[in-house]
């Protein structure tokens, strides 16, 4: 008999301690009808576990990484709204990680079954589970390497691992625009392209730009910023890198745009730029690589490459502050299919790394908003251009892509993140920062 969901529901609710907020199909076929008092239980999304596999990939890597393993596989999957799967989940699962995140293989086994109230239920799956050990990871999940974290080529393998996926690819997730970066919104009618060029307009009116300014951008991605500062604007600018893949796009941008002359694109790490001083500085959705560790000297360095009374613009995602930041844990389901070795950081503590590096914070902008409506505008491309993301990628890719940019936008709309742009001025010892008594009138 084909009754695999009906008793994975009910273990699923004697290890939660509380009914699973959504329907539940097995490998057999079997599906439940879910809990009483669900919205609309016949519409609420549906769990789909295709292959008993994916019950030893999360028995064996219990929180997190079992689940975003079994998902890259195709083991388990959504049917209905993504969304609303991931919004009834996210208490149920991935919070709960806190409790299982430092066990992991065999011990996490016999944890639960050493527990009084799991050992039934943790038999049970081990039995559902079938034979073990579990399947290898997804070929997606990142390598970087080991070693020390941050070093310059352990960042550029980490780069390489999000970003060097195909430039078309990231065409048809982020449009004509090619900004991987928070929109700014002027409402929420208005089209991602419209967003995305009053993005780069603010950006451009916060540092202040004139015709004849040296700007470097710091990760320039694909290119968007420097020419848009560059045409619009008239200054010279440089763009820098760690993506080989993006490099080339970059150039072909701007030998098209016929600004050569004025924009210069390399592959270069923030550490060994040696050809300041620079009139302004942009670092959009940059610094989320850096790492705690090394935060200091990534805002050393870029006060060093600014001439006094120059501007930095810094965009930036930000986390929640802990009560204890010691019990910060990077996120493991990012960590290895997505950013790895990326660490976000509180916005305070991004604006006292800036002031202890010498800057004068002059501005800070909440963007928090604009990037939920920025990533459900991704996803929506991205869904668009399934079949086609899928033959550019991998299917285990495209499923990566499709999961973490739904889930932060969750997460920007529930303000478990923010992002915020971050003016500071290398203020020179006059006090003269040359700023407007108005800040605001960029708007």
């Amino acid at each position: 008999m084909a009754e695999a969901a009906r008793r994975l529901t009910a273990l699923a609710q004697q290890v939660l301690g509380t009914p699973l907020p959504v329907r539940l199909r097995a490998w057999d076929r079997s599906e439940s009808s879910g809990p009483p008092g669900t919205p609309g239980s016949p519409g609420t999304p549906v769990l789909v576990i295709r292959r008993r596999r994916a019950l030893r990939r999360m028995l064996w890597k219990p929180g997190e990484l079992g689940l975003a393993r079994a998902w890259v596989a195709g083991d388990i999957d959504i049917e209905g709204d993504l969304y609303q799967a991931l919004d009834l989940l996210a208490g149920h699962l991935w919070e709960r990680e806190e409790d299982t995140a430092r066990r992991s293989g065999p011990a996490a086994l016999v944890h639960a079954l050493r527990d009084p109230v799991l050992r039934a239920a943790g038999r049970e799956l081990l039995r559902l589970a079938g034979p073990w050990p579990p399947p290898a990871p997804p070929r997606e999940e990142a390598r970087t390497g080991g070693g020390p974290l941050h070093t310059v080529r352990r960042d550029k393998r980490a780069i390489s691992h999000h970003y060097d996926v195909g430039n078309t690819f990231y065409e048809r997730v982020l449009g004509p625009s090619m900004v991987y970066s928070c929109a700014y919104w002027p409402g929420p009618d208005a089209t991602l392209e419209d967003a995305q060029h009053a993005k780069l307009g603010l950006v451009c009116r916060k540092l202040a730009l004139a015709p004849g300014q040296r700007l470097l951008d710091v990760g320039c991605g694909w290119g968007s910023m420097v020419l848009h500062a560059a045409r619009e604007y008239g200054v010279h600018a440089v763009g820098i890198t760690l993506s080989g893949e993006q490099a080339v796009y970059a150039r072909k941008r701007v030998a098209e745009a016929g600004l050569a002359d004025r924009v210069e694109i390399r592959v270069q790490d923030y550490r060994e730029v040696r050809d300041g001083p620079y009139d302004a500085l942009c670092s959009i959705g940059m610094a989320e690589h850096v790492g705690s560790e090394r935060y200091a000297e990534y805002a050393h360095e870029l006060h060093c490459l600014l001439r006094p009374g120059g501007r930095l613009l810094n965009h930036q995602i930000a986390r929640r502050p802990l009560a204890d930041e010691a019990d910060y844990r990077v996120d493991e389901f990012i960590d290895r299919y997505v950013f790895p070795d990326g660490e976000l950081a509180p916005l305070g503590r991004t604006v006292t790394q800036l002031e202890a590096a010498g800057f004068e914070v002059r501005d800070v902008e909440a963007l928090r908003e604009h990037y939920a409506l920025t990533l459900r505008q991704w996803v929506a491309n991205l869904e668009t251009h399934w079949e086609e993301a899928v033959r550019l990628t991998s299917p285990g890719r495209a499923r990566v892509w499709r999961l973490y940019m739904a889930a932060c936008a969750l997460s920007f709309e529930r303000n478990r993140l923010g992002v915020n742009q971050v003016l500071a001025v290398r203020t020179p010892e006059t006090g003269a920062a040359g700023m407007p008594l108005r800040t605001r009138d960029w708007r």
